[in-house]
């Protein structure tokens, strides 16, 4: 599965980002009254939702979901109030070299570098390199990792040396 198999992302309308403001609002409400304010809810792993039941949707239903795809939905929700469009990617997709490059914002010749240079894994398709999401975001978490450290230490020696930071 590639990202190419999922739909075209696009930003949220004003009144779908007003919407989900709401939406996220109650819900983070239920969530905290739910889980007593400590984040894990009382009778197991899972949060019951009444769906339905509006004048266009007459027929209402109970279903259950897990307590963590419930701060999911907050997540985009948040997201989405922001105006900031939102897409899930399952860690197991595989991304074209230029779907990997977008995701880290690079140049696609740059992420066939790291790639040459055994930083990042990949597989092959024919003649076409494969990328996990997986192996991209650990790649990522890592370059991230190393980009705090070096600022931390910068700004150690900027103390050190006096220069006000």
């Amino acid at each position: 599965m590639s990202l190419a198999d999922y739909p075209e992302i696009t930003p949220p309308t004003t009144e779908e980002s007003e919407l989900a403001r709401e939406s996220s609002r109650a819900l983070s409400r239920l969530i905290g009254q739910l889980t007593g304010g400590n984040g894990a809810a009382g009778e197991g792993p899972r949060v019951r939702l009444r769906v339905g039941a509006d004048g266009d949707h007459p027929h209402e239903e109970t279903v259950s979901i897990p307590v963590a795809a419930f701060r999911l939905l907050m997540d985009v929700l948040n997201e989405m109030a922001q105006g900031n469009a939102v897409t899930l990617i399952p860690v197991h997709a595989e991304l074209t070299t230029q779907q990997a490059a977008d995701v880290l914002n690079v140049s696609r010749p740059f992420l066939i570098k790291l790639i040459e240079e055994g930083k990042l894994p990949c597989r092959m398709v024919g003649t076409h390199r494969r990328v996990l999401f997986s192996d991209l975001n650990e790649y990522k978490r890592k370059i991230d990792g190393d980009r705090a450290k070096a600022l931390e230490e910068l700004a150690a020696q900027a103390q050190d040396l006096g220069m006000g930071y």
